[in-house]
C-alpha cells in the first residue's frame, strides 16, 4: 500500500504522481520531489490517495519535503537565469548554422541540468552545440525536440476564438482529434478555418464530438421521408445544434420542424 500524489510543474501541465513519503499535503502546497532531472519543485494538484501496489506500474519517486521560501526564491533565481541561457544558446545556434527553433530553457531546483526545448522540420545534429553549452555553463545540458502542438503549448499564443491557447491554459494532455469530428460538427472541412496556430487540427473540436455524435443518432437523414402534421414530407437539411430539419412537402411548401415533431417513414 502507498500513498499517492498528484503534483504539476506548470500550469496546464501534465500530473504526475509521486509517493507522498508520509508526509500531510493539501491542494497548492509547493513541494520538492525526486525527478529524472533531480530535484523539481511542483505544486500539489490531487489530494494524497492509498493505492495498492499492484495498483501502481512502476515504483513511484517520493516528495522529498515542502518547499520552503528558500526554494521558492532558488526557483525564481534560476527563472531569471533561463532568461540569459536562452540568448546565450541563440547565438550558438546561429554561430553553429543549426536549422533549429529554441523555445525554452529549463534549470532543475539545484542547478545542476539545464534543458533546452526546440522545434525543427528535421533532424537536428546538435552534438556540438551540447558540447559548446555543457562548456559554457559548466552543468550538465540536454536538448530536446518537440512536436507542433508541444511548441504552441510551450509559447503559448491565441486561438482563432480570441481566447490563450487551450494547451497552455488548462489542458494537461492532448487528446486525438480526427477530421471525422469536424464533419460530425457540420464544420467547413478548409484546413484554414480547423486548424489551430500549431498548424494541427483544433483541440476543441473534441470538446463537443460525443454530444454531436449522440444527437446524430436522433436526426434523420437527408432524403429521408417523414411523417409531418401537414403530411408526408422530404428532409431538405438538418441543423443538429438547434435539432431540428428543414422539410418540403409534396405542394412543394418548405418547413423548418423540430425531429420531436416529425417521424421517420421506414421503408
Amino acid at each position: 500500500m502507498a500513498e499517492v500524489v498528484g503534483i504539476r510543474f506548470k500550469t496546464a501541465g501534465k500530473i504526475y504522481y509521486f509517493d507522498t513519503s508520509g508526509i500531510s499535503l493539501e491542494i497548492d502546497d509547493c513541494v520538492i520531489v525526486e525527478t529524472a532531472r533531480g530535484l523539481e519543485l511542483g505544486n500539489v494538484v490531487t489530494l494524497p490517495k492509498q493505492m495498492l501496489d499492484g495498483e501502481l506500474n512502476k515504483t513511484l519517486k517520493p516528495v522529498v519535503r515542502k518547499a520552503d521560501t528558500e526554494d521558492i526564491k532558488q526557483a525564481q533565481e534560476f527563472a531569471e537565469k533561463e532568461k540569459e541561457a536562452m540568448m546565450e544558446c541563440a547565438k550558438l545556434i546561429t554561430k553553429l548554422n543549426l536549422t533549429m527553433k529554441l523555445l525554452s530553457a529549463k534549470y532543475n531546483l539545484d542547478g545542476s541540468r539545464l534543458t533546452f526545448f526546440f522545434s525543427a522540420v528535421e533532424r537536428v545534429d546538435f552534438r556540438e552545440l551540447v558540447r559548446q553549452l555543457s562548456k559554457l555553463f559548466k552543468i550538465r545540458v540536454e536538448l530536446r525536440q518537440v512536436g507542433s502542438r508541444d511548441e504552441s503549448k510551450l509559447i503559448g499564443g491565441f486561438g482563432r476564438c480570441g481566447r490563450p491557447l487551450c494547451c497552455m491554459s488548462f489542458l494537461s494532455e492532448f487528446t486525438p482529434v480526427s477530421i471525422k469530428m469536424a464533419k460530425e460538427q457540420d464544420l467547413s472541412l478548409n484546413p484554414m478555418r480547423i486548424s489551430g496556430v500549431c498548424g494541427r487540427l483544433l483541440c476543441c473540436l473534441g470538446y463537443e464530438s460525443e454530444q454531436y455524435r449522440t444527437i446524430k443518432k436522433k436526426m434523420p437523414k437527408v432524403g429521408k421521408q417523414v411523417s409531418v402534421p401537414d403530411g408526408v414530407a422530404t428532409v431538405i437539411e438538418s441543423n443538429s445544434l438547434k435539432e431540428t430539419v428543414l422539410v418540403e412537402l409534396k405542394n412543394g411548401t418548405r418547413v423548418e420542424l423540430p425531429i420531436t415533431d416529425l417521424t421517420v417513414i421506414e421503408e
